[in-house]
């Protein structure tokens, strides 16, 4: 099947687009690389440098006839999106409607779409669901609902199917090593905490030791990106084979905590990995922890790397390749 995976040389995007050749499909590349790299482009795979908000460019790669798509290219710092929300509006939400609309006029009519836990908000109960009310804190989260809702009207409207895939948080690398473009700029804890090992950052900020969980540190839900790709794929397999749209969540439905993580990494690395207690930030809830049972029934997706060992191990094998001596 011929895919055509927008944002696909991005941290997540190479994962997905190498699952994709790996299952043996073919896959090309649509990245402006103002995040993606060009160390995450397999040479099985095409690429066409462009940007989303280019009708004219997404129109022109679209003629070549692709079956489907899958649609990571998006900001994603929620913080800055709560400082540049125009920024966000246009590449997010504006740039997904040019992508929508060149898939319309070229007859593709399967879209898997990268959204994120974000929707959901502050929670109001553990774990998170897929009926969990909808109500994101930051322009970010607001981005990803309003896109979903796009899709369900082009559903409507055009017969167009997508998957929506929530991810919660996205960490480690391809356990055998073919993914090695470091993220820029990184704002998530685990490659804060490799760029540290690493020695290109001086300390890791813990925002936070006082919350009510068992070692006063924030705890979240870590999802190797592995799993994450299978279940891009296997997602794009269910709404070609059953016709229909789907939104899913996508988590370990385990939680680690701030410290965990930290002193496994220290164990894994060997390195000290010096760290700062910093004040809470606004809005960062005690915990999250997903469900993520309804991929498992309607997929068969299972996780099969998101143990806290793996996460760590396969980050520091791309990250200590810069560490210094």
């Amino acid at each position: 099947m011929k895919v055509l995976v927008v944002g696909g040389a991005g941290y997540i995007g190479s994962h997905v687009s190498r699952e994709l050749l790996d299952r043996g499909h073919e896959v090309t590349v649509y990245d402006n690389l103002s995040f993606g790299q060009r160390v995450n482009l397999f040479p099985e795979a095409g690429f066409v440098e462009a940007d989303i908000l280019d009708p004219g460019a997404l129109s022109r790669c679209l003629a070549g006839g692709y079956r489907a798509i899958v649609h990571l290219a998006a900001f994603k710092a929620a913080g800055e999106s709560m400082t540049s929300p125009e920024k966000y509006a246009a590449n997010n939400i504006g740039g997904t409607i040019q992508v929508l609309n060149a898939a319309s006029a070229a007859g593709v009519k399967h879209v898997v779409f990268s959204s994120s836990a974000a929707v959901y908000g502050e929670p109001q109960y553990l774990p998170i669901d897929e009926d969990h009310p909808l109500n994101p804190e930051n322009f970010y989260g607001f981005t990803k609902l309003e896109i979903e809702r796009i899709l369900g009207w082009y559903d409507k409207l055009r017969g167009l199917r997508f998957a929506a895939l929530r991810y919660f948080n996205a960490a480690g690398y391809d356990p055998a090593g073919r993914v090695l473009g470091r993220e820029r700029n990184p704002a998530n804890l685990l490659p804060i905490i490799m760029e540290v090992a690493a020695g290109t950052r001086p300390s890791l900020r813990i925002f936070g030791d006082d919350y009510p969980t068992p070692d006063g540190t924030g705890v979240r839900d870590y999802i190797h990106v592995t799993d994450l790709a299978v279940a891009h794929v296997e997602a794009l397999e269910h709404i070609l084979r059953e016709d229909r749209s789907l939104t899913v969540n996508l988590g370990s439905e385990t939680g680690l905590s701030v410290k965990e993580i930290l002193e496994a990494a220290r164990r894994i690395t060997g390195q000290e990995i010096p760290s700062v207690t910093a004040g809470r930030r606004p809005g960062d809830p005690a915990k999250l922890v997903s469900s993520a049972e309804r991929a498992r029934k309607l997929l068969g997706w299972e996780r099969r790397h998101s143990d806290l060992e793996s996460l760590i191990a396969t980050a520091w094998n791309v990250y200590r390749r810069e560490a210094a001596p």
